[in-house]
């Protein structure tokens, strides 16, 4: 039963992050984001998936650990390139 809910929690996180990195896509901006905030998250993923490794206990709920993760890091990657299109657009005043 706490598996089930572990992936619960695990699949309602990953939910929000498809929004998310299209949000970031689109917007082609860094404003509004947080980059402690996504490293903080992506570490967690990381211990949670160090932490199914360790104990030996893969399920289901892994495969969820990994996915986000994957999504966290995309969001991390545009974070940075939306913050270099910022200092351009801030640069030359226009949008790139």
């Amino acid at each position: 039963m706490s598996e089930l809910f572990e992936a619960g929690m695990v699949i309602a996180f990953g939910i929000s992050w498809p929004a998310n990195i299209i949000k970031s896509w689109k917007t082609r901006t860094a404003k509004g984001k947080s980059i402690v905030f996504l490293l903080f998250v992506l570490a967690g993923y990381i211990c949670g998936i160090l932490s199914k490794l360790i104990s030996g206990n893969i399920t289901y709920v892994f495969v969820f650990y990994v996915i986000n993760l994957f999504m966290v890091s995309a969001d991390i990657l545009l974070y940075f390139r939306n913050s270099r299109l910022d200092k351009i657009t801030g640069e030359s005043g226009q949008a790139p």
